[in-house]
């Protein structure tokens, strides 16, 4: 109850102050290149119910259906605007409406496609799914720089099942067992620091 207080606080605090953001970017996105401002996808969440997870659209209208599910490097489907919002993960704002509908909460494992959810072994996809999901936690700031490193591998997907996915599903298991809100305060703090470094020469 008391993180679900805090989520709800916390959500309710952030769309207000970054309201005018909010509207600015929604106006990037719509005028630097053809499509909805809203990109949403299926994502399995408490309990494996599915929900539509919320972003700024960062891709070319139907890029999810020219490619992989991954973004790799200097991906072309990615627009002029999207690189940025990527970079300083403003694509993931909306998700704090996700929040305050209590698909996800502020902290917690990351959601993934119902396709890579498939993948997870049986004891780890209870467990990471007796949870709700989260717009950050310990695999965001340790895979700040994701897409780099698969634009390094030689079949970029295969890397992402066979040593990113387990990497974030480890993560995602210690977040389980050793969550308290100190933990979530702690997790955005590493994600709020993670997000400005990047910025910095």
């Amino acid at each position: 109850m008391l993180k679900r207080l805090f989520d709800l606080g916390f959500a309710l605090c952030a769309l207000l102050v970054s309201a005018p953001a909010l509207v600015g970017v929604a106006l990037w996105v719509k005028f630097d290149s053809r499509g909805p401002v809203l990109f949403r996808q299926q994502r399995v969440g408490l309990q494996g119910r599915l929900f539509m997870i919320y972003k700024f659209r960062t891709m070319q209208v139907d890029a999810s259906g020219a490619g992989s599910q991954i973004t790799v490097g200097a991906d072309p489907r990615i627009t002029r605007s999207g690189t940025f919002l990527r970079r300083y993960k403003l694509d993931e704002l909306p998700q704090f409406v996700n929040v305050l509908a209590g698909d996800m909460s502020v902290v917690g494992p990351r959601p993934e496609v119902p396709r890579y959810v498939a993948m997870y072994p049986s004891d780890a996809r209870q467990l990471i799914l007796s949870v709700r999901p989260g717009i950050t936690d310990l695999a965001s700031v340790a895979y700040r720089d994701e897409s780099a490193l698969l634009a390094g591998a030689e079949n970029p997907e295969a890397f992402y099942i066979q040593v990113i996915m387990p990497a974030k599903l480890r993560h995602g298991l210690l977040y389980v067992q050793k969550r308290s809100l100190w933990f979530d305060v702690l997790i955005i703090w590493r994600t709020v620091s993670a997000i400005f470094s990047r910025g910095s020469p």
